[in-house]
């Protein structure tokens, strides 16, 4: 009802259909048939069609200043998310693949923006927040993908994977595309995102995805790859931070491992949206580096 009564206003104001039409991207039979519905609805004759071009009725009239009115009275209620002050509990997931110190100080930076919000934090693979988020069980969450598109959300950042492993178990593989062929992989247990992707690239680059161990805890992780028990994966933006002991990055350009990262959001989180927005920011921030 509010885009007949937008329409309405628009046509009082510019006189004529086709005007109207220009004005809100329709066309003039599309126009006509948005004010009958607002007619039909009231059931009240807006137009006086004896004149040419038509003009309003008395019942017209009056429709129009309540039209401004409500219109008018729309506007500052969707205002009311903008000025008030954030408050209450955000339902916020965050994939595993994300999980960790960094992360959390943006969260935590966002929200001590935000004293009258408090945080329920969800921790899983993508997947399972994707649906967590379509069953309205999460105000937002922040996933890792491999085609963002499929998702119709907004892409908030880029998270580079570097494959890494002992000198000891890369020694007689002189080319990168052969160390990693027949290598076992130390990695976290399916339906890790990170994962999914290695083994779509690993087939796409006529290989095949061995596993040595599946691992959930990323420390141990590393500690087995430092043992030559396989090859891992880890964040390129954690490489410099961490330093890990005993293990070198393997240059793998036939690989395409890189995930976005994307932020789910309700269509419902009214107050919470600046909230959303400052994490989405923060994350964004941090990966840019």
């Amino acid at each position: 009802m509010l885009d007949e009564m937008r329409t309405f206003v628009l046509f009082a104001e510019e006189g004529s259909i086709q005007k109207a039409a220009r004005r809100v991207l329709l066309t003039q039979p599309a126009v006509t048939r948005q004010i009958q519905r607002l007619e039909q609805a009231l059931g009240l004759e807006l137009l006086d069609r004896r004149q040419k071009p038509p003009g309003l009725t008395p019942a017209g009239t009056e429709v129009l200043s309540r039209s401004r009115q409500i219109l008018a009275e729309y506007a500052e209620l969707k205002q009311l998310s903008k000025r008030a002050e954030p408050q209450g509990v955000l339902r916020l997931g965050l994939t595993n693949g994300l999980a960790g110190d960094s992360i959390a100080d943006v969260v935590s930076t966002a929200l001590k923006q935000f004293p009258r919000v408090s945080l329920r934090l969800k921790t899983a693979w993508s997947d399972e927040l994707v649906d967590q988020h379509r069953r309205g069980l999460l105000d937002a969450a922040i996933i890792l993908a491999e085609n963002a598109a499929r998702h119709d959300a907004e892409v908030i950042g880029k998270e580079a994977l570097a494959v890494v492993a002992s000198a000891e178990i890369l020694k007689g593989k002189r080319h990168s595309a052969n160390r990693l062929r027949d290598l076992p992989w130390v990695l976290n247990p399916e339906p890790c995102d990170a994962r999914r992707l290695l083994a779509a690239e690993m087939a796409r680059s006529g290989g095949h995805l061995t596993i040595g161990a599946e691992v959930q805890d990323a420390g141990l992780q590393i500690a087995l790859v430092r043992q030559g028990l396989g090859v891992g994966l880890m964040p390129r933006r954690l490489l410099s931070h961490l330093r890990p002991a005993g293990v070198t990055t393997v240059e793998a350009e036939h690989l395409n491992l890189s995930l976005d990262i994307v932020m789910l959001r309700s269509p419902h989180l009214w107050g919470l949206v600046s909230v959303v927005d400052a994490i989405a920011a923060g994350v964004g921030a941090l990966m840019r580096g």
